[in-house]
């Protein structure tokens, strides 16, 4: 992990990494043990892989995992584009 390039006094700078690392440990990495490094690694990166970013939900999706706000945000637009097609067609 890098960390933080932002400046002094401002704490919005960092904000989403951090909530992500408090989600990290809090979830995760506090609940196993490894035994090496590149065990922590891979594991760590598979956790964020196949639950993090694909199955978990989460506050700034309306509840839902990223998945399927993805595929709301998807259906919402092709209706959109549909109901304009038809106002010029008509």
């Amino acid at each position: 992990m890098v960390q933080s390039m932002g400046r002094v006094g401002c704490a919005l700078d960092n904000a989403a990494a951090e909530s992500f690392n408090s989600t990290l440990k809090v979830e995760f990495v506090h609940r196993h043990r490894f035994a090496t490094r590149d065990q922590a690694r891979v594991k760590i990166a598979t956790w964020i892989a196949d639950f993090y970013n694909a199955r978990r939900r989460h506050s700034a999706a309306d509840g839902l995992s990223p998945i399927e706000y993805e595929q709301r945000i998807k259906a919402a637009r092709a209706a959109a584009r549909a109901r304009a097609h038809e106002a010029i067609a008509a």
